[in-house]
């Protein structure tokens, strides 16, 4: 029993990952071409989302501050996790509404030309979707990681990244693949020799 469980899952979560190829391969160059264009700009790169995607913003700002290709040695590439901070996140649900926490992250940190990635697996998250209209307003590149049929969130982006699934797992596991590439290739076209 447990041992078919662990083959199904797997075997869906490489099913997911291969329609990828035909449904994020464009999404994904575009959105490497605007992060390289940004950064050599001198711009920075903000993430946001909910829960899992919380951790996954913080785990590609690691990615992007540090490196992801162990072969390459490379300055820090600006990346801030707007979920990190507690202090932050809980004065900010408390005195102006959850819904606003990153919105004002955005208002506060974001500058024209940035870039957000903006992390939803529905959507439709209403504190991402402000984020995103705050950042469209101060003139940001956004790019939404994405689910299902992209929610609200698709038509709001400028890139939108949409995992060919409706199942959260595959969708988180598809947003982090899909980050690892674009920090590798962000990284390749910077610093590759």
């Amino acid at each position: 029993m447990s041992k078919d469980f662990i083959s199904e899952s797997l075997k869906s979560s490489s099913e997911v990952k291969l329609k990828m190829i035909d449904f994020c391969s464009e999404e994904i160059l575009s959105a490497v071409n605007a992060l390289t264009s940004a950064i050599k700009n001198g711009k920075k790169l903000l993430l946001c989302g909910n829960g899992g995607s919380a951790a996954d913003s913080q785990h590609i700002a690691a990615e992007f501050m540090i490196r992801l290709s162990h072969d390459l040695t490379r300055p820090a590439i600006p990346a801030i996790a707007l979920t990190t901070d507690t202090s932050f996140l809980t004065a900010g649900g408390n005195d102006i509404g959850f819904e606003n926490v990153f919105a004002r992250g955005v208002e506060g940190l974001g500058s024209e030309g940035d870039v957000l990635i903006a992390i939803s697996t529905s959507g439709n998250s209403k504190n991402i979707i402000l984020a995103v209209e705050k950042a469209k307003l101060n003139k940001m590149i956004v790019v939404g990681f994405l689910g299902g049929n992209g929610g609200k969130l698709k038509s709001l982006v400028n890139i939108s990244i949409v995992i060919p699934s409706s199942n959260t797992q595959r969708i988180q596991e598809g947003h982090i693949t899909v980050a690892h590439i674009l920090c590798e290739l962000v990284e390749r076209s910077l610093y590759g020799k």
